[in-house]
Parts: structure tokens; sequence; C-alpha cells
């Protein structure tokens, strides 16, 4: 990179970076398109677009980028993976590097990871308070198996790391399996796996239950074989917690039977299964209350009673929150606990729906009924609860 180019380009990358922790976006990108150059970034889950650079920084912005995530700054034909340690804005943050070739040149997206975001108990997670008892007998038990399910990006980390913070005592051992390790936990054991050298989520694990850990994380399961060893893990004394791909808690059990896993092995393991979802906050700062639209009334199944006495809120839109109604988010929830019930109905291979209908039969609170209490209470938007949880 020439001198005379090299020092925009650091200035630029530096502004970039300082604009998206301060607007606390989690990822940004750096998009190469057919008419130019886009720089964009996620904030509270949706995306926005930043000031683009002028076209002759397109590629050494790259290069910079790539210079400081130690990665081939000559290659351009395969995908790569680095991270990069700078203080932003007084801070010391790490952001993830990852570049990806394109029909129209590279594209590259930090992950920016955030220590503060994750330290939190779950008094913190949006959990509704009535609820919190709960979650805290599901960190009471000795062993199992509890699954937090949901997609990318549904704060699925958050929730296992704060369980980890709570029962991370003197007289526990706690161990950790992710792909890859985004935060250090201090006092717990976490191991990164390696597919290029053979070391998966399966061989950690079989490794891992001969270092007597009480308490496991297993980051994802994906294949038969995670999920083997991790019940044979709980069955053995062990608490594990892990995550899932599904869109609500029944789903789970489902899943597992999918991946050839034996009923009766999970109705002795299983403790509880937890969906969450991520919505926006209402910006407290222009909030305001407004009549739910007849497509909110009719997904929601709200009657006329229920909207002449029950106030509903959302943002106006003001500068505190860029004029988007919104600032933070909060999760909501579906807690499913394994009861005897629930197990019959496992053992039977009941399907997904079954199992939802006994679970809310039981007084389980799906996820759209704990976005409509948050609602309520002037938390979030029905709008943001409709789209997280279309099913």
């Amino acid at each position: 990179m020439q001198p005379e180019v090299e020092a925009p380009v650091v200035q630029l990358l530096d502004k970039i970076l300082s604009e998206a922790v301060r607007l606390k976006a989690s990822d940004i990108h750096f998009e190469v398109f057919g008419d130019g150059f886009k720089v964009r970034c996620r904030v509270d889950g949706v995306i926005r677009d930043l000031a683009s650079p002028p076209e002759e920084l397109f590629s050494p912005l790259i290069s910079r980028i790539k210079v400081l995530a130690n990665l081939d700054v000559a290659e351009t034909r395969v995908p790569q993976d680095g991270r990069i340690q700078t203080a932003i804005n007084g801070r010391f943050l790490d952001f993830r590097v990852s570049t990806l070739p394109t029909i129209t040149g590279e594209s590259v997206v930090l992950r920016i990871l955030d220590k503060q975001s994750i330290e939190v108990d779950i008094t913190q997670l949006g959990i509704w308070e009535e609820d919190l008892h709960i979650y805290q007998s599901i960190l009471n038990f000795p062993n199992g198996v509890v699954l937090v399910t949901g997609p990318t990006g549904s704060g699925k980390t958050t929730t296992l790391y704060s369980f980890l913070r709570e029962l991370n005592t003197v007289d526990r051992k706690l161990m950790t399996v992710e792909d890859p390790v985004e935060y250090d936990l201090p006092g717990v054991v976490q191991i990164p796996i390696n597919p290029k050298i053979g070391l998966d989520f399966a061989r950690v694990l079989r490794t891992m239950l001969r270092q007597d850990p009480d308490i496991i994380m297993v980051g994802e399961i994906r294949d038969e074989e995670t999920a083997e060893i991790s019940i044979h893990a709980a069955l053995t004394g062990h608490l594990v917690f892990s995550t899932l791909h599904t869109n609500n808690a029944p789903g789970a059990v489902t899943r597992m039977m999918d991946m050839g896993i034996e009923p009766y092995l999970i109705t002795a393991t299983f403790r509880a299964v937890i969906a969450q979802r991520l919505v926006r906050r209402i910006c407290q700062n222009c909030i305001e209350v407004y009549r739910p639209n007849p497509l909110e009334v009719e997904a929601f199944s709200l009657t006329e009673e229920e909207i002449s006495e029950v106030r509903f809120f959302k943002g106006s839109g003001c500068d505190e929150c860029n004029h988007t109604g919104y600032k933070g988010r909060l999760g909501i929830f579906e807690v499913m606990p394994m009861t005897t019930d629930l197990a019959m109905l496992v053992l039977d291979r009941v399907s997904t729906e079954g199992l939802r209908q006994k679970a809310k039969e039981q007084g389980m609170v799906t996820l759209r009924e704990d976005g409509l209490r948050k609602a309520r209470a002037g938390m979030t938007t029905l709008e943001e609860v409709l789209r997280e949880t279309q099913m």
C-alpha cells in the first residue's frame, strides 16, 4: 500500500469501526457490487447503510482489514477467517473477520465481539419476572440435557453464557466446546473445534468426559454422534447445555429423533428445552400509544375489549434511536420442561404439534404469547413480535 493511500485508509477504517461501535452494531459488512462498494452494519438485528468510502479506497480498505486480521492479502480466491483486536472509543474489542470471494470482488464481514454484551445474568435476559423460578429450577438440576433453540442471531450464546456464569462456582468444574470460542469466560475451560485436523465436537466431547467436568456446554448439536455423546454425558451424571436450530421448543425433541436418538434416551435425559428470539425494544425517549392495525388484531386474536382496555405502544422515532423507534433488544422465550406426561408422548413418538398442545395445556407460554405480554408492558411492539414469530 502506498504511503499516500495508507493514512486515509487507516483513518477511514477507524472511523467506520468507531461509528459501528457507537451504533452498537453486531456486524459490519463490506460488500462489492457491480455498481459500487457498500459499507453496512447490523443494528438491533436490522441492516442499515453507513457512508460508503470513495471508490479508489475500496481495495486498500479490504487489504487493511486483512493485514490487521493476519490474513493473506494476495489471496482472493478462497474464503479466509481471522481476528482483529483493537481499542475503539476507549474500549478494547475483538472483531471476527470473514472474507468470501464473489463474482464482483471480496465480501468481508466483521463480527463485533463485545464482552459487555454477554456479561449478563439471567435476570437481564428479558425473562418475564414471574417465570424466573422456572429457569432457576432448570439450573438446579444435578444432571441432564438442557437445550436452547432458535435461528442464528437469536441470542442463544448469550443465554447459555448467562447460565454458565450463574453456575460457575468454586466447587464446580465447567467446560465448553465451541465453534469458535468468541468470548473468554473466566474460570471456565473452553475448547475451540478445528475440523481441518479432525477436532470436531464429538472428538472433543469424548476427551472432555475424561477431564472430570461437572457441567458441559456444547456449542451446537449438529449430528447423531454429538447428540449421542451429549446424552451419554447426561446419563453419567453431567449437566449438559447445548443448542439446536428449531423453530420452537417441542421441535427440538422431534429433531433429536430425526437424528436417530431413541425416545427413551430423550425422556431419560432431557430436563427442558428453551426456544428464544430477539425483538427490538421500543425507544423510551419517543414511546407513544397507538391502536393495533387489523393485521395485528387478527394475528394476536385481540378482542375489541382488549384493544380498548389495554394500551399498546410504539416509538415515533427520534435522534436518540436514529429515527427507528427502537433502541436495544430483549429476548422472548418459550420454555418446555420435560414432564411425565410429555415423556409418555415422546415414547409414543407423538408429532411436534402434539407435544406443543400438551405443553400448552400444562402452562407453557409460547414465543408469541410471551411477546404479546411484553408488548402490553410497553417493552416492544406487536409488529416486532409478529416479525420474529412467523411460523
